[in-house]
């Protein structure tokens, strides 16, 4: 299960700039104004293979009679409470404020663990000035500069070593695939749910945003056995202005952390928008199996090509990931329901799928033979072995004499080799190409 970190602190001490630095992409908006972002920011994390989920909040500014920090106090008291881990972040060039003070007794509060990060040290001068931050009453104190990157290595080795752990399944053990039902608001998610457990277990209404919690439930039918998450819906940002709407975005993303399997539905009369591709690539990053849901398909006016069609356009826009099951369903006309849990089940036993060292192997020198990788600047490059990791979900390992030369074409080649030999469907694989 994957873990989430929250960057909290006042305003204008670097958060976003954080999360930049810390997801490698530049999806927070940084300003020296104070007050710039007003909305939660998710994204992923990666540090010695391991990763997290790291959400940018708004600077915490409590008892304002501002509207909008009135708003960003309330989502960044239920971000601590649904993170695993905080980064209070904290400028190491300006003296301890009562905000910070005030926030760092909400800390305390939360019981959760907390690391100090005293942002903006861009040089070594200022590092003893961080000591002062220890009147806070926290053990863990790190010194950073988000925007040039010094100490965020340090800091993230930190992070992982407080993370929970994952824990290990016993051999032997009937492990039930747990099932994450994604997507925005009021495409059919309870409908779908209900129609499968035989009754109305959640409510299902016209108004969008009815779920507010993942809900829990244990499917037992035709000989598969599951555990379904029905999720609120996740809708874009700049929509999400209720606190319990933010919660139930929070919630969604951490369902989608305990699964194994994200089904992810989409509207067929609406088509697949920029937050459904959104929950796709982190489903993906994420290493889930996936399962794709067209809703809805009986209010659709078809003819022969219409799915064909439709398949082209969600394979479009999710490039270059295109191996996994999309299904034309009506949850409510009960349409293509069975065929659902057996795509599940199919991906979820891919998902689980290892293969023996020396089939792999024997597989490695069969299309090293049929096509070998070009030469380049006359070197000729040859994989020598590879082995699966014992990972969540399909890792490879190949050996090679000079791993740097190989080019990103022929690893998409050798990608698909796998998906066509092994059957991969709906499942990411991650390779690793080392030296030996």
């Amino acid at each position: 299960m994957g873990n989430i970190v929250a960057i909290v602190g006042r305003p204008n001490v670097g958060k976003s700039t954080l999360f930049n630095r810390l997801t490698g992409e530049r999806k927070a908006i940084v300003h020296d104004s104070s007050g710039v972002t007003r909305d939660r920011h998710y994204g992923e994390c990666e540090w010695t293979g391991k990763s997290f989920t790291v959400i940018d909040t708004g600077g915490y500014v409590p008892n304002s009679s501002d509207v909008f920090e009135q708003a960003i106090v309330n989502q960044v008291n239920i971000a601590i409470q649904e993170s695993d881990l905080l980064l209070f972040v904290v400028d190491v060039t300006n003296d301890i404020t009562d905000l910070d003070m005030a926030f760092a007794s909400v800390l305390r509060k939360s019981g959760k663990p907390v690391i100090i990060v005293a942002n903006k040290t861009d040089n070594q001068m200022l590092i003893p000035q961080a000591s002062v931050f220890y009147k806070f009453g926290f053990d863990e104190l790190y010194t950073i500069s988000s925007l040039s990157g010094t100490g965020t290595g340090e800091l993230l080795d930190r992070v992982i070593e407080l993370l929970p752990k994952e824990q290990g399944q016993p051999e032997q053990e009937v492990v039930i695939p747990k099932v994450a039902i994604l997507g925005r608001p009021n495409v059919g998610k309870s409908s779908l749910t209900n129609t499968l457990l035989g009754n109305d277990r959640n409510i299902v209404t016209d108004v969008a945003g009815t779920t507010r919690d993942s809900i829990h439930a244990h499917y037992n039918a035709f000989g598969k056995e599951l555990i379904l998450i029905d999720t609120a819906g996740i809708r874009r940002k700049k929509n999400v202005s209720e606190d319990i709407e933010f919660y139930s975005v929070m919630r969604s993303l951490r369902s989608m952390e305990e699964a194994d399997i994200c089904v992810i539905m989409i509207d067929a009369t609406v088509g697949m928008d920029a937050q459904d591709v959104n929950l796709f690539y982190l489903a993906h990053r994420r290493g889930k199996g996936i399962v794709m849901l067209v809703n809805k398909w009986d209010l659709v006016e078809k003819d022969t090509n219409t799915a064909k069609n439709y398949t082209q356009v969600i394979h479009s826009k999710v490039q270059p990931f295109s191996d996994f099951p999309i299904l034309f369903i009506s949850a409510i006309n009960k349409q293509r329901i069975y065929d659902t849990v057996q795509k599940i089940q199919m991906v979820y036993d891919n998902r689980s799928k290892h293969i023996s060292t020396s089939k792999l192997n024997e597989f490695v020198h069969e299309i090293m033979e049929k096509h070998p990788p070009q030469s380049k600047k006359g070197k000729h490059v040859k994989i020598k072995y590879a082995t699966q990791l014992k990972t969540n979900y399909p890792c490879f390992v190949f050996f090679c004499n000079l791993p740097q030369y190989l080019t990103d074409a022929y690893k998409r080649y050798i990608e698909n080799q796998l998906r066509k030999e092994f059957d991969f469907s709906g499942v990411p694989i991650k390779m690793f190409f080392r030296k030996k």
